[in-house]
């Protein structure tokens, strides 16, 4: 009898401390990337500047997201994959650095955008990291595993940095982060077993993923469905205090309620999506439509809205594993820059959600009328998820269209 085959430590059943490393990366970026929100009024008086202009410093963290994630993939694509997160983490903590040492605006301005360079790109090595470090039937529960660090990072690490900013000053707030991404990088580079490029790897390789239609759809699905979100979520503080009549203090805990949500969402999206990936896609965009259009009506009083803000979290969150792993199955030979990718257009849902509820705001229609532009958008995404289904079942037929994704797995460089 032929004996079996030694086990592949890349790929056990479920990553251990590999994917345990990568999501304490993950609740960094989480941290640094939505804290900073809730000290735009301390930064605004630190550094004497109106917070409208404070407010820069979220869009250019997102500017730096949106132009990292392609270049820095495109940059490292020929490089290792350990090598390229534990350096990816590392850009990620002297950006923090900067940004606490910034002796003005200008210069803080500059370091928010390089420290969001790194963001897209990190989450798209990462995500493909995990899947390959995964049995294949966990694969998209991997995934789920690195993003739960961003997630918890909703829970603790948000509230934990405000708090921290507000009794000892922003500075600090950041210097807590520098040491939470040293211990990321040292933990990858610890626990992350070897990863290396896939043979072909390369910017033309990686773009050929683009080629197919399906990718560009799952994008759109991104872009437009999870602007919902974002349109909601961008306006939560003044719809809670003047809608819902929750006191200025008590929003840090309902906003710590939102995390909750994502961290249950993340985890259900990852089970699901292992089990049946495109019923799960478009279930986790009409129950978020179903509860953003149901919070015009529960943020009149306190409890239901508490509630809803749950039920948002958890439907809104559980899209990121589904989508994530439909397009590490899309792009499975040339997975790490549409993976990537998956990030801007995550930003670009952002961008996108919060300027049209602005605009709702704007025209009059209320504090709740964003819930209904998000309802509306997710909708939207929905839709969008639904056609790129049936294109994927005429396609490949049912069971391609609902199959968890594959990836396949990089085989080493030949010597």
């Amino acid at each position: 009898m032929r004996p079996a085959p030694p086990a592949d430590p890349t790929r056990s059943e479920g990553g251990g401390p590999a994917l345990a490393a990568l999501a304490v990366t993950a609740f960094a970026i989480g941290t640094t990337e939505f804290a900073a929100m809730g000290l735009l009024p301390h930064i605004a008086d630190g550094l004497h500047v109106s917070i409208p202009r404070a407010g820069w410093l979220v869009s250019l963290y997102a500017l730096g997201v949106v132009i990292g994630a392609p270049l820095l993939t495109a940059l490292c694509a020929r490089l290792p994959r350990k090598a390229v997160l534990v350096g990816l983490t590392g850009l990620f903590t002297v950006g923090n650095l900067l940004c606490a040492i910034a002796p003005n605006f200008a210069f803080l301005a500059a370091a928010r955008l390089i420290t969001g360079l790194p963001h897209g790109a990190f989450f798209g090595a990462g995500a493909v990291a995990a899947a390959e470090l995964a049995a294949p039937h966990r694969r998209a529960r991997a995934v789920s595993v690195m993003f739960s660090g961003l997630t918890v990072a909703n829970i603790l690490g948000v509230p934990a940095a405000t708090l921290l900013g507000q009794q000892l000053g922003w500075r600090a707030a950041m210097l807590v982060v520098v040491a939470i991404g040293g211990l990321g990088a040292a933990a990858i580079a610890r626990f992350v077993p070897p990863l290396p490029s896939h043979p072909q790897a390369g910017l033309q390789h990686e773009l050929s993923a683009f080629r197919s239609g399906q990718l560009w759809l799952a994008l759109a699905t991104v872009v437009v469905g999870c602007a919902g979100l974002f349109a909601c979520y961008s306006y939560i503080t003044p719809l809670l205090t003047e809608v819902s009549g929750f006191a200025d203090g008590s929003v840090t805990l309902v906003l710590a309620l939102f995390g909750v949500g994502f961290t249950i969402g993340n985890a259900v999206g990852g089970w699901a999506a292992d089990r049946a990936l495109r019923p799960s896609i478009c279930a986790a965009f009409l129950l978020m439509a179903l509860a953003l259009g149901g919070f015009a009506v529960t943020a009149h009083a306190e409890w239901s809205a508490a509630a809803t803000v749950v039920l948002i979290g958890v439907f809104g969150f559980a899209v990121v594993p589904t989508v994530q792993t439909l397009v590490l199955q899309k792009a499975r030979n040339a997975p790490t820059l549409a993976s990537a990718t998956v990030q801007g257009a995550f930003n670009l849902g952002n961008a996108q959600g919060a300027w049209l509820g602005g605009l709702a705001l704007s025209a009059g229609w209320g504090w709740t009328s964003p819930t209904l532009v998000g309802a509306g958008l997710a909708l939207a995404g929905c839709a969008i998820a639904t056609v790129s289904w049936a294109v994927d079942r005429r396609a490949g037929g049912p069971a391609a269209a609902v199959a968890g994704a594959v990836v396949e797995a990089p085989q080493p460089v030949p010597n």
